[in-house]
């Protein structure tokens, strides 16, 4: 039998279950649904990979050349893989460097110089070697002018021959004046450089040898200008 006092407790219990139940079903949606403004991102759902692991996923990075034939292979390797048009871009990419580098040499720019011609004193003998009429100078034209010779009278080869070794003798002797011109030159003006001697003297006949038009580096100075 159902009491009337029993009927209102009973409709309070019922009311007051659904207004928990509803509270508590805005609550797990307010904690689920992410606060509009806040600055905090929702996770990727799987943790972030270490830097070890992401190294050993790209794999392992291949060390350096050791030599020039490995260096070489690597070279071939990865032609092997490029397209034509990268091919070119990348021929005329080196082709531009080595004029540049070519230019800068021929200019005396010390970054591109090769180790025998660097220095204060190395520059200082070519602009003396290139100030001066240098008999050694003439040795090429001479030299070619006594072969077409030979080729044209063969019954003066002995003539030619002698003609030559006499060149040569006084190409020696200029030589030996140059050398010693150039290391007493070195001395006054660089009291303190090691650079001198035979190699010196040898450096500087070696370019009073060539052409002046093929000299490298080209003549910063000219003839008969004080050095």
């Amino acid at each position: 039998m159902k009491l009337p006092w029993k009927k209102d407790e009973t409709s309070e219990e019922s009311g007051e279950s659904s207004v928990t139940t509803f509270v508590a079903d805005d609550a797990a949606t307010e904690d689920s649904a992410p606060v509009k403004g806040s600055k905090t991102t929702p996770g990727k759902g799987r943790p972030t990979p270490k830097r070890r692991e992401a190294e050993k996923r790209r794999g392992p990075v291949a060390p350096p050349p050791t030599n020039r034939s490995e260096a070489r292979a690597r070279k071939k390797e990865l032609k092997s893989t490029l397209t034509k048009e990268e091919k070119k871009q990348l021929s005329a990419e080196r082709r531009a460097k080595r004029l540049e580098q070519r230019e800068r040499m021929m200019e005396g720019d010390e970054a591109y110089l090769m180790p025998r011609d660097k220095g204060p004193v190395r520059r200082y003998t070519r602009d003396m070697v290139d100030s001066r009429r240098n008999f050694a100078g003439l040795f090429m034209p001479f030299a070619i002018l006594l072969i077409v010779l030979m080729f044209l009278v063969p019954q003066a080869a002995a003539l030619t021959n002698l003609i030559l070794v006499a060149f040569v003798v006084l190409m020696a002797v200029d030589g030996v004046i140059l050398g010693r011109l150039v290391n007493r030159r070195v001395a006054e003006r660089y009291p303190d450089s090691a650079d001198g001697g035979f190699k010196l003297g040898w450096y500087a006949f070696t370019r009073a040898m060539q052409l002046r038009k093929m000299r490298a580096p080209k003549p910063s100075v000219s003839r008969g200008d004080e050095v």
